[in-house]
C-alpha cells in the first residue's frame, strides 16, 4: 500500500531518499504523517512536503473505504490510535466526494534560519482556515 521503501538501483527516481537511509526516512516520514493529520497544516523543508504529499493523499484514499482492513493498512504508517480514529471519522468522510488531490504544497516565502533551506507548507485542502481556497475544475 504505502511503499516508503526504495530500490538501490533506482532506475525511475520517483521517491526521493532525503539524504537518509531507510528506517530514519520511514520514521521521519511517519512522524510528519501522524503531525498532518493531526494539525491538519505543516511547515517543513520542501523537499520533505514533496515526498509526504502523495503518502498523505494514499492515507485520505485509505481513510475513504473505512473498513477494518483499511484501518489496519493506516495503522502500520500512523502509530497514535486517536490521529487513526480522526483520520477514519473525519477526514475521510470529508474528501468522500473528492477524487484525489487532499493535499496542497505551498512554497513560503521564508527560509530555515540556519542553513536557509527552502520551506513549503503542506495542508489538507478544502478545511476551515486554509491559506489558499481550492480552485473549482475547469469544464
Amino acid at each position: 500500500f504505502v511503499c516508503l521503501h526504495t530500490s538501490h538501483t533506482m532506475h525511475s527516481k520517483s521517491f526521493s531518499k532525503l539524504g537518509r537511509k531507510g528506517g530514519h526516512r520511514m520514521a521521519m516520514l511517519r512522524n510528519l504523517l501522524t503531525s498532518l493529520i493531526k494539525h491538519e497544516r505543516l511547515l517543513t523543508t520542501t523537499p520533505r512536503a514533496r515526498a509526504l504529499s502523495p503518502l498523505a493523499d494514499k492515507l485520505i484514499t485509505l481513510a475513504k473505504h473505512n473498513t477494518w482492513h483499511h484501518r489496519l493498512l493506516a495503522h502500520r504508517v500512523v502509530k497514535e490510535k486517536a490521529q487513526v480514529i480522526k483520520l477514519f471519522g473525519i477526514l475521510g468522510p470529508r474528501y468522500e466526494k473528492r477524487e484525489g488531490g487532499y493535499t496542497r504544497v505551498m512554497k513560503v516565502s521564508r527560509q530555515r534560519y540556519g542553513d536557509a533551506a527552502d520551506m513549503s507548507m503542506v495542508e489538507f485542502v478544502d478545511r476551515e482556515g486554509e491559506v489558499r481556497k481550492a480552485r473549482t475544475p475547469a469544464g
